[in-house]
């Protein structure tokens, strides 16, 4: 796994996390390492990440914001699958947020309200008020690679730690096949 790609404690280059990242780390008592690791900022998105840098689809998650909303009503959560599949935004998330219409959050909204940037979005350090819904495939994995709140690093974490995240609800059936 990981091919061209050097891991090294997150916490010792706060450079490559974006700020709530680093914050939220400092502030989290995790029993697993989390490790961060310098990429190409062209090639963040996952299909050219995992191809350039020899990850396989199923060693990666990706973190999704989603807004429900309820008449004036609007609810952030942010979904983590793995990157073969795909949140069942429309579905599960739309009931979990019992909302009657779920989309992919506007990317401004995304930015602004996590402080990461477009493309990076990461489960850690998201606003308190917002569920983490992570899929139970993801916690099966003993190592993923997730974003780290900026296009130009990617964290690495244990997927049980991705399911002990502040606000992590695990939802069986959350990733359905791309």
């Amino acid at each position: 796994m990981a091919v061209g790609l050097t891991f090294t404690p997150a916490l010792s280059r706060p450079d490559l996390l974006a700020g709530p990242v680093a914050a939220a780390l400092g502030a989290l008592r995790l029993s697993d390492p989390v490790h961060v690791a310098p990429i190409d900022p062209d090639l963040a998105d996952t299909a050219a990440f995992c191809a350039t840098y020899g990850v396989r689809l199923d060693e990666s998650a990706n973190c999704v914001v989603v807004a429900g909303r309820r008449g004036q009503t609007v609810t952030y959560a942010a979904c983590v699958v793995l990157a073969t599949t795909r949140a069942d935004v429309n579905g599960l998330v739309r009931r979990r947020l019992d909302a009657r219409k779920a989309s992919f959050a506007a990317r401004e909204d995304a930015v602004e309200a996590t402080g990461m940037e477009f493309g990076g979005i990461t489960p850690i350090g998201l606003p308190a008020s917002w569920p983490v819904l992570v899929d139970t495939a993801v916690l099966a994995a003993p190592r993923m690679i997730v974003g780290s709140g900026l296009r130009r690093s990617k964290i690495s974490l244990s997927g049980k730690t991705l399911g002990l995240l502040p606000g992590a609800e695990v939802l069986d059936g959350l990733g359905v096949p791309a």
